[in-house]
Order: structure tokens, then sequence, then C-alpha cells
């Protein structure tokens, strides 16, 4: 395997017998300060909510928040990892239900990413997200179509 291009993952075996009902294996994801920093440079985003714990606190946060795409994105790892090609994902979408706020520690804050499969049609599965960081959910209508074939 050539080091500058790594093989995609393969897919796991509940991918090809995908049903509806089909639990997806979850996910913990952790945000940190320097995540966010890394993601604004990236990203060209660098609103000081994201960065400004005073600017946070003027808009009510108890902390700065994690960029929602920065969220979008990453919470969609549990189904290009079931997969084993992001190039099978067909759509996604979501509705950003809370921010995620990042404190100011090593460890930052998890986020625990679930899904399940909730049809099959035609080849393509429909997908649920369910994101909470703690008891709070994320994401709302979080939806993938993941072409099976």
């Amino acid at each position: 395997m050539n080091a500058s291009h790594p093989t995609a993952p393969t897919p796991s075996v509940e991918f090809a017998a995908a049903t509806v009902g089909t639990q997806l294996p979850p996910l913990e994801l952790s945000f940190t300060r320097a995540d966010l920093v890394r993601y604004a440079g990236a990203s060209g985003d660098f609103n000081p909510i994201h960065w400004s714990d005073r600017k946070a606190a003027d808009l009510g946060l108890s902390s700065v928040i994690a960029h929602g795409l920065l969220t979008m994105g990453r919470a969609l790892k549990i189904v290009t990892d079931w997969a084993g090609d992001p190039g099978r994902v067909r759509s996604y979408g979501v509705r950003f239900t809370k921010p995620v706020e990042v404190p100011d520690t090593d460890e930052g804050v998890v986020v625990r990413v679930t899904a399940t499969v909730t049809a099959v049609t035609d080849g393509v599965a429909t997908v649920a997200i369910d994101a909470l960081c703690g008891e709070t959910k994320v994401l709302g209508a979080a939806r993938a179509e993941v072409s099976l074939a």
C-alpha cells in the first residue's frame, strides 16, 4: 500500500445485508479547542463564537461552540465507516438543534453518534443519525442516503 494513497476501508458485513432496523456501530467524537482552530483555518470561518469565551458569553453560551458544519461532517463518519467508501453517500442533511459547547480543557467534549437504517429502496439505504452531547441532541432530522450497490 502506498502511504500517500491509502486504500478505502472495507464495508462492514452488515452493510451488504442492510435491512430496515440495521444499527450501525456507534461512534464517539471528541471536539477540542485545537480542533476548532484547525477547522477555522481550513474553512475560513473565524467567527469569534468559535474561539472567544467572551463573545460566546455575550450570546448566553457557557463556552465557545463547534462549527455546525464540523459537527455535521464528523457525524457522517458513522455512515462512511459502515459503507467503506464515502462515495456511496448520495445525500446528507441535518438540522442544527443545539450547539456543541467546547470547554477549554485538554479533553474537550464528546459527541456520541448512533445510526439506524430506516428504509431500503432500489439499492439505496436511508440512515437516520442521532448525535448527542451529554443528554443534548445536537443534530436533528439527520438523514443520509447510501448506495448499497
